[in-house]
């Protein structure tokens, strides 16, 4: 498997991971610069050499993949039988700098309802590194063309969801901590969302755009038919966006909503 995959498949498991790559060669080594190992807690691909410094670049990065927010690092080898390594010697003769850039887990984000909001916030999050999917139950709101403008330069990887009928279904299939955010054209739609995803507690953040009589409406609602305590329903966040900016205008909310959810991966990250 080549690095890239590797990486991609981590990322895809949403597994931690390092990638490790020969810097600088001065001399003999058993790889020259460039070559890269990809290190996840219980695997790794590729080779960066073999023998000491292979080892030792392993356990250096599991120690980080277990460090809290890690940060990149150099580590240097002298590749010399006068210097014993904690996995034995290498008597190539030369010396060689090894980096460690630790590979996080993303955030992931679910919008559903790509309108006139929806949009402009895909487009502002499309530009940060992370899971973004985007959710509707009308073909014409996900048409290639519509589309186009944040995937023409975009870091985040962007799943597009059409779901005509249920698109509560697409809750289930979410990793793990995903971040969800119910803006549909359909107040229906909109409680159904919610109702769905208060019975997955292994979700992120959930917020609702919305009005304070369509709250009052929704958590009579999910109380009484759904059956969801109060602990459970302030589980979601309504109105969503920092209360500071009280803009009205779609890429105003979409700027409000998306600072606030930057704010949550930065608490998530700290705690």
């Amino acid at each position: 498997m080549t690095w890239v995959a590797a990486v991609a498949r981590l990322r895809a498991r949403r597994e931690t991971g390092v990638l490790v790559t020969v810097a600088t060669v001065r001399g003999h080594a058993p790889r020259k610069a460039g070559a890269k190992l990809v290190v996840g807690r219980t695997e790794s691909w590729g080779s960066i050499g073999g023998g000491n410094i292979e080892a030792v670049a392993i356990d250096r990065a599991r120690e980080l993949i277990g460090t809290p927010d890690p940060e990149p690092e150099l580590m240097d080898f002298a590749l010399n039988d006068k210097v014993s390594g904690r996995h034995g010697v290498q008597c190539c003769g030369g010396a060689v700098s090894v980096l460690l850039e630790p590979l996080p887990v993303v955030p992931a984000v679910a919008i559903f309802g790509i309108g006139h909001v929806g949009l402009e916030l895909a487009r502002i999050l499309a530009r940060h590194d992370l899971d973004l999917h985007l959710i509707d139950s009308r073909a014409d709101m996900l048409t290639d063309e519509r589309l186009g403008v944040l995937r023409a330069d975009a870091v985040a990887q962007v799943e597009v969801h059409h779901t005509p009928l249920l698109p509560e279904e697409v809750l289930e299939k979410l990793a793990p901590g995903t971040h969800v955010l119910i803006m549909t054209h359909d107040h229906a739609e909109d409680a159904a969302l919610c109702d769905a995803a208060l019975r997955l507690p292994e979700l992120g953040s959930i917020g609702l755009i919305g009005s304070a009589a369509k709250w009052t409406r929704f958590r009579h609602r999910l109380a009484t038919e759904g059956g969801h305590d109060a602990a459970t329903i302030d589980r979601i966040k309504t109105p969503i966006g920092l209360p500071e900016i009280a803009g009205k205008e779609p890429a105003t909310i979409a700027v409000s909503v998306a600072a606030d959810l930057l704010l949550t991966f930065e608490r998530g990250r700290v705690g």
